[in-house]
């Protein structure tokens, strides 16, 4: 079954060199039942490690097992036969301390990709006694049951070759008697036993005594022939063991290590909470500081409703005398015939509105109050989103009788009538008398100008009345279409200058300007916050995940036996990593979760407290969690891949 042949081995500590194996050659027969013995650097415990594959030979040796030579296999075909052919008692029991005797025999069975994991595993431990003791962890257990949860795993794959490493050093007398009984057994049913110890006692259980000195052999006694042999180990196929499909990422696999990375994690709660909290914050300042900016846009958007929608604004130009600029209307005035000329460019205009501008004082009772005036026309008020949630706009009529009334922004209204209703209520605008008839929408600052500070009257009543202009200040357009608005804005430049007699090449007698420009120019500017803020609190998130690596860093550490313990029960460094992965995302991901709800918090406290818009959105929400997924991956790629290329001798060995 196995065949050595010059076998050496030599490990090294730093320009050292120890030679633990000297040109060993051996042969081991199927149902055997091997006493390795030999003093405490005899290099019995490499040989077992080499005969077990879990360690390799120096090049030149031969190392057959049912025919087929495995110094040329790597390291995943190792794995799989340490899985499925053979089964390891160690003498420090190496069981996982915070899970339970069932869980710890089931062990194998998770790397073999088998279903019904804990039914096999509670087979195994009532053929060893322990069927009252499944749901205990270790720490519950004698030493004796803890050897006896050790061959319940060994056994749970139904290996050829079972590989005992002092398995009484630790236990008494009775104890041990116990567990070489149960190897004595398992013989009896055609498994191969090798046994590494010093104790001269249990070679009275085998049937072939090796003892070693000095990495060599030096005898080789016989006392009997081998047990029966299994119908199943007659007719192994290494091809077949190798070549099983086994992905760490399987359903079964993948929850199975979902269900241990949770153990490790509520194993160590204080120390998770810590690493947590580095993502919590994180993503709960995320959160908040695009809450804050998506607040600031829809806020915007809101004083964007005020300039009105496909908006395009005419001006006069402003001359220059000698260097001197002579004031925007002094090169161009525009009239009410300009309006009705740019109106009838239909289907591309859809409406159009004269307005002029200056300052009043206006007088109610003992009350007064300085404010701007602004003159202008019926379609002014849906233009720019001015028609009064309290009163009415004016009328046509009011237009064009040049009616003496007057809609007040809310500053006025604060100011002149405090908590009164000023609708129908008389004033004076530049000691001229006015009824009040409705109370403009609220629309807040617009830079450094209040724009609820804001009389209006008739564009008539004002130039006429009050201002004494024949002329028009601005002429506000609406086109019909946002796709139209190049083409609008050609058509009325076209009429201005073929309406006044211009040059064309005369660019400075009046100006055309896009409103939609201004707006998205401040929406822009609030993306541009928006994603700054975002990349500051992105910036706690990588803080965050640089604490979850040093973590997990720490955790390889000291987990290291339990990973080599994995190893030799056949997980592949695909395991390993999957298993680490999984606990930095699951860390990340409750971190994130945690956080999603500090932010939202914190947004909602924000909007209270400080009166800031905020809104939580669906996509921060996604963004913020694909984030804390992807530090979790990118944070524990490293200590994951640090734990998974551990060998798993030196594993076993760490201090």
């Amino acid at each position: 079954m196995i065949e050595l042949q010059n076998i050496s081995k030599t490990y090294y500590t730093g320009k050292v060199a120890l030679k633990a194996l000297h040109d060993v050659s051996l042969a081991i027969s199927p149902g055997e039942f091997i006493v390795i013995m030999g003093p405490s650097g005899s290099g019995k415990s490499t040989l077992m490690h080499i005969l077990g594959f879990l360690d390799r030979p120096d090049a030149g040796g031969i190392y057959k097992i049912f025919g087929k030579d495995l110094t040329r296999f790597s390291d995943g075909d190792l794995a799989a036969l340490r899985n499925h052919l053979a089964g390891f008692v160690f003498q420090q029991f190496h069981l996982l301390r915070r899970v339970t005797a069932r869980e710890n025999v089931a062990l194998p069975l998770i790397y073999a990709g088998k279903k019904n994991i804990f039914h096999e595993a509670d087979k195994r431990l009532a053929e060893v006694g322990l069927n009252d003791r499944a749901l205990h962890r270790p720490n519950e257990l004698s030493g004796g049951q803890q050897q006896r949860v050790a061959i319940a795993r060994a056994l749970v794959n139904d290996p050829t070759i079972i590989f005992a490493d002092e398995p009484t050093g630790n236990l008494d007398s009775k104890s041990g008697k116990e567990i070489m009984g149960i190897l004595k057994q398992l013989n009896g049913q055609g498994k191969t036993i090798i046994v590494v110890t010093h104790d001269r006692e249990i070679a009275q259980y085998a049937s072939r005594v090796i003892t070693m000195r000095d990495g060599k052999v030096l005898s080789d006694e016989k006392k009997s022939s081998p047990g029966s042999i299994s119908q199943k180990d007659k007719g192994i196929s290494l091809d077949e063991v190798t070549g099983q499909t086994h992905s760490a990422w399987g359903t079964i696999e993948f929850f199975e290590h979902l269900r241990q990375s949770f153990h490790a994690i509520l194993s160590n709660k204080t120390r998770s909470i810590l690493s947590m909290m580095g993502i919590l914050f994180g993503v709960g300042a995320v959160i908040a500081m695009l809450a804050l900016g998506e607040g600031a846009k829809e806020s915007l958007r809101e004083q964007l409703k005020s300039l009105g929608s496909n908006l395009l604004m005419v001006r006069g130009g402003s001359a220059r005398i000698r260097g001197v600029a002579m004031g925007v209307g002094s090169v161009e005035r525009f009239t009410f015939n300009d309006v009705s000329a740019i109106r009838a460019l239909s289907p591309l205009v859809a409406k159009a509105s004269g307005r002029v501008g200056g300052s009043a004082q206006t007088v109610y009772e003992n009350a007064n109050w300085n404010t701007s005036l602004e003159g202008v026309g019926y379609d002014y008020g849906q233009m720019r989103a001015t028609v009064p949630a309290v009163g009415q706009w004016f009328t046509p009529d009011e237009i064009e009788e040049r009616a003496k009334v007057t809609v007040l922004g809310m500053t006025v209204v604060k100011n002149l009538f405090g908590d009164k209703n000023p609708v129908g209520e008389t004033i004076k605008i530049n000691r001229i008398n006015f009824k009040v008839i409705g109370i403009a929408p609220p629309k807040g600052s617009g830079g450094f100008r209040d724009q609820d500070d804001v009389a209006y009257i008739p564009v008539t009543t004002a130039m006429y009345r009050v201002l004494g202009k024949d002329y028009l200040d601005t002429i506000f357009i609406e086109v019909s279409n946002e796709n139209l608005m190049e083409q609008a804005t050609q058509a009325i430049e076209n009429l201005i200058i073929k309406r006044h007699r211009l040059n064309k090449d005369d660019t400075d007698s009046f100006h055309i300007r896009d409103m939609s420009e201004i707006q998205d120019m401040l929406s822009s500017t609030t993306q541009t916050m928006s994603m700054l803020l975002g990349c500051i609190a992105a910036i706690s998130l990588l803080v965050g995940g640089v604490g979850i690596m040093n973590i997990m860093l720490v955790s390889v550490t000291e987990r290291t036996r339990e990973i080599g313990l994995r190893k030799a029960l056949g997980a592949r460094k695909g395991d390993i990593m999957t298993q680490f992965l999984i606990e930095a995302v699951v860390m990340t991901f409750s971190g994130g979760l945690m956080g999603i709800a500090l932010g939202s918090a914190m947004a909602v406290v924000l909007a209270i407290s400080a009166g800031w818009a905020t809104r939580v959105t669906p996509f921060s929400i996604v963004l913020a969690t694909t984030f804390s997924i992807t530090v979790g991956i990118g944070f524990g790629l490293w200590p994951a891949k640090k734990a998974s290329e551990l060998n798993p001798i030196e594993a076993l060995r760490y201090e």
